[in-house]
């Protein structure tokens, strides 16, 4: 099949782009980028699809998420408002996670993919934690996956906050579905090892995590330093940062994904840019809790690969890119911090970098001969000069998603001209929306149990 007519945004390295271009597509890769008249001339009698002058450019990446956080919209949480970050998560999110069950972790994860999808998003690192439902919980969100078409490297979140059996329980979940992967390589799955903070995490737990990972080839994906409690409670009770004490247990390491780092010193920088690992940012998540503003630039500029998630915010990811350049601006009161390029950085570079440690064998995230045919097809027409040097502020000041027609997952449209071809909406909406009664229902009765 050809893609014709189309502003090929190739997004490599020096983000070439092609006016008129046309990308030769066969199972499932991508093998020619050229022009559309040296592709139709020598692929003569192919296919042709034309998208009539829209831009074609590869799908967005999320390199941090929570689907099972789709129930948390429109809840009301009993009692006085949370006042900071720990209550956030015990007013909140702990007892959200405690009322999923089957049923609503995978309806949670279809409204989120067809989010995913409608917004151009082809590759998603969940981090997944359900209490009441562990055991099976990652097969339950890659059956949701591979029926969607979308990309998703999958992790179950271990914690000591309800025991020790329970954190067992995560662990031995965690490696299960490891061994699941790694037994049936399926192009659109692969696996961390979740973790959620070292202010919930024990050294024995994080000790027998390290052990029981040791021999796997995938690294460990944990939210550090996301906000002052996380680094309050390791130096009370460890006597060091989070980033030192994880990284002398083992945990912190080239395949590693730490989320958000808010809170991190100048040493822990220096860990972290020696060490290899991925950290990821988080700028509507850490405005929302009110957490801080990481100090993305100067991560950036110690060499560490600073990637771009979400946190379970909505899979708009060009919101996310809007954030993050504007947040670090308010935060500085300074103009020139984090500029359009740096952006694309962690949102292009990281973000493919970091998805190529977890699918090693595919290319993803850039329009060229041998790489996944991932891309998305969007209604932009820019009325001035559209080149390499300002693509970012073409992304920043002008992309939206309502802009985006169609979704494309190594070959296959999951959605064409606005209209999804592997889930059926309507029925995804309508099976959420029964089950959230019952959701809400059991997260109102842990919160008078507690």
């Amino acid at each position: 099949m050809l893609l014709i007519n189309g502003r090929i945004l190739t997004m490599n390295e020096t983000f070439d782009m092609i006016d008129d271009g046309a990308v030769r597509i066969v199972d499932g890769c991508i093998v020619d980028v050229d022009s559309t008249q040296c592709l139709t001339d020598r692929y003569r009698g192919e296919t042709c699809e034309s998208v009539c002058g829209a831009v074609i450019m590869p799908g967005n990446i999320c390199a941090h998420t929570h689907f099972y956080g789709a129930y948390a919209r429109g809840l009301s949480i009993p009692g006085e408002a949370p006042a900071h970050f720990l209550e956030i998560l015990r007013k909140l999110w702990w007892r959200l996670d405690k009322a999923l069950t089957p049923e609503s972790v995978r309806t949670s994860a279809d409204v989120c993919l067809i989010d995913a999808i409608r917004r151009g998003t082809t590759t998603i690192i969940d981090h997944h934690a359900s209490p009441s439902c562990i055991d099976g919980s990652l097969d339950i969100i890659a059956d949701a996956v591979l029926e969607s078409g979308v990309r998703a490297s999958l992790c179950y979140e271990v914690t000591d906050r309800n025991g020790f059996a329970e954190a067992d329980a995560g662990i031995a979940e965690n490696i299960r579905f490891i061994h699941r992967c790694q037994a049936d390589k399926h192009p659109l799955l692969s696996a961390t090892f979740g973790l959620h903070a070292s202010l919930t995490l024990s050294d024995r737990t994080l000790k027998r995590c390290v052990s029981e990972l040791n021999s796997e080839s995938t690294g460990f994906h944990i939210h550090a330093a996301e906000a002052v409690a996380d680094q309050s409670d390791s130096l009370n009770r460890h006597g060091m940062r989070v980033i030192e004490r994880l990284h002398r247990l083992g945990i912190v390491g080239p395949r590693s994904i730490l989320a958000h780092c808010v809170h991190i010193d100048s040493h822990e920088i220096e860990i972290l840019a020696k060490s290899g690992a991925f950290v990821t940012h988080q700028p509507r998540s850490n405005m929302n809790n009110a957490v801080g503003t990481a100090p993305v630039e100067s991560m950036l500029r110690h060499g560490i690969p600073v990637a771009l998630g979400n946190d379970g915010f909505s899979n708009n990811m060009w919101a996310e890119w809007k954030a993050a350049f504007f947040s670090q601006k308010a935060a500085t009161a300074d103009p020139r911090q984090c500029q359009g390029f740096d952006v694309m950085t962690m949102a292009w570079t990281n973000n493919r970098k970091l998805i190529r440690t977890l699918w090693p064998e595919q290319i993803i995230g850039v329009i060229e001969p041998g790489a996944s045919a991932d891309l998305i097809v969007v209604d932009y027409y820019p009325y001035t000069p559209f080149t390499p040097d300002n693509l970012p502020w073409h992304c920043l000041f002008g992309f939206e998603t309502d802009m985006i027609r169609s979704t494309m997952i190594r070959g296959r449209w999951v959605m064409k001209n606005r209209l999804l071809t592997t889930l059926d909406e309507s029925a995804v909406i309508r099976r959420a929306f029964q089950a959230a009664p019952s959701v809400w229902n059991r997260f109102q009765e842990v919160s008078r149990a507690e």
